[in-house]
């Protein structure tokens, strides 16, 4: 298994007190003719995945980045399947905002061996999804009732006992095509309530709600489809976290 090196990326941005930013890739939608690479080399680590995948785009999709970017490849799981020795690391979600028995431990044990015969890095990661106004793939391939927006307090119960439980990372999502981001209140109840970084996605899909999660607390947002509508918004975020850097 290699270093630690994505997790202490973001212990350390934590730490300091650095803003980071994620870009989401859905391997369904993978083109490599459509990539302005000026524009992801703005972007700290790359995630490739999602709750459904359907064409075994994957490890090709991790293979061209990692052939293109020096940033670190990250796989967002959505199922066992989702493994490639290619990468740099895996987020190993455990959906601990629901009671879905596969997404809390099943999921890891099929994968388990698989994972084992590579050499990336594995990152316990607590999941929360979070109501983002609308039913999202997310909420309904994981057959999970989100975490009300304006119930705060669950979020937090929920990720302190993750941060108990020996996982390594808070990530709260309102899904892909979420009309909402999660709210202000919510991550800044959550990051006051745990030590360990929080990566906050979905529904983010300007400066503006990039500047108010990060304000809030959260050490990584993580920006999909608005990119995909409009790439140009990944230049418009980062120089924004240049800001808040500085």
């Amino acid at each position: 298994m290699q270093d630690n090196v994505v997790l202490t990326i973001l212990n350390e941005a934590k730490k300091k007190g650095k803003k980071l930013l994620f870009l989401l890739i859905d391997p369904d939608d993978f083109d490599e003719k459509r990539f302005d690479f000026s524009l992801l080399e703005q972007i700290d680590a790359l995630l490739v995945g999602g709750s459904l995948i359907s064409n075994g785009n994957l490890n090709s999709c991790i293979k061209f980045f990692k052939s293109n970017l020096a940033i670190p490849v990250v796989i967002f799981p959505g199922a066992p399947s989702h493994v490639s020795e290619n990468a740099d690391a895996v987020l190993l979600l455990s959906l601990i905002s629901g009671r879905n028995a596969d997404l809390l431990i099943g999921n890891h044990v099929s994968a388990a061996f698989a994972l084992k015969k590579t050499n990336i890095e594995l990152i316990p990661t607590g999941y929360l999804i979070v109501d983002g106004g609308k039913p999202t793939t997310v909420s309904y391939i994981s057959n999970t009732q989100p975490i009300p927006d304006d119930k705060p307090m669950i979020a937090a119960a929920t990720a302190l006992a993750g941060e108990q439980l020996g996982l390594k990372l808070i990530y709260l999502d309102t899904g892909s095509g979420a009309l909402n981001c999660v709210s202000e209140n919510m991550v800044k109840t959550v990051e006051k309530t745990v030590v360990l970084p929080l990566i906050v996605g979905g529904g983010i899909r300007t400066k503006e709600d990039a500047i108010t999660i990060w304000k809030a607390g959260a050490t990584a947002i993580v920006v999909g489809n608005a990119a995909e509508k409009n790439p140009q918004i990944i230049e418009e975020i980062n120089q924004e976290k240049i800001k808040l850097n500085l």
